[in-house]
């Protein structure tokens, strides 16, 4: 019981971790689009200024952490998680959250997306118009995917203390 106690309070941990990472992520993408907004004010809108190419480098970076840091999470939860709460838990709690791990495809093809947008923008193959839309939708798609993550992990939170909590009970 204890060993499954732990792999909850770890995996609870980790939420907090990947959560900060990717609202990082999302102040980055934010802050590439208001720089090219300060440099339409100032002239035409050029693609692949260092100012620009710099903030989408960072984003890259940052992306690569937090796919890093999910991935494993991911992984950690469809193994040792699911393991454990099949073992000790109630069938009800290892169905709900044999459910939620069914969202961690549709997760896993949101990153690679917004991974796939960054490489456009960097590429610099894109004219004006479609590096304007291309970032805007990036944007978009970093901020939603950020808060399809926070309910779901809200949500296995709130499974994951049931479960604690349950344990903890069963052992007194």
């Amino acid at each position: 019981m204890d060993e499954v106690i732990t792999i909850i309070d770890k995996i609870l941990e980790e939420h907090r971790t990947i959560m900060q990472r990717l609202q990082r992520m999302e102040q980055v993408a934010n802050d590439t689009e208001a720089m090219a907004g300060l440099d339409k004010a100032k002239e035409v809108f050029m693609p692949g200024r260092l100012e620009q190419k710099e903030g989408l480098k960072k984003l890259k970076e940052l992306q690569e952490k937090v796919e890093q840091g999910l991935y494993a999470h991911f992984n950690w939860e469809e193994t040792a998680l699911m393991s454990a709460v099949e073992k000790h838990g109630e069938k009800k709690i290892a169905s709900a959250l044999q459910t939620l791990l069914i969202e961690h495809k549709d997760l896993r093809n949101r990153i690679a997306h917004s991974k796939k947008h960054v490489a456009d923008l960097l590429g610099g193959g894109l004219s004006r118009t479609v590096w304007e839309a291309t970032a805007h939708d990036m944007r978009a798609h970093i901020s939603h995917t950020r808060k399809l993550l926070e309910a779901h992990a809200a949500i296995e939170q709130e499974l994951l203390q049931e479960l604690r909590d349950e344990l903890v009970k069963s052992q007194k």
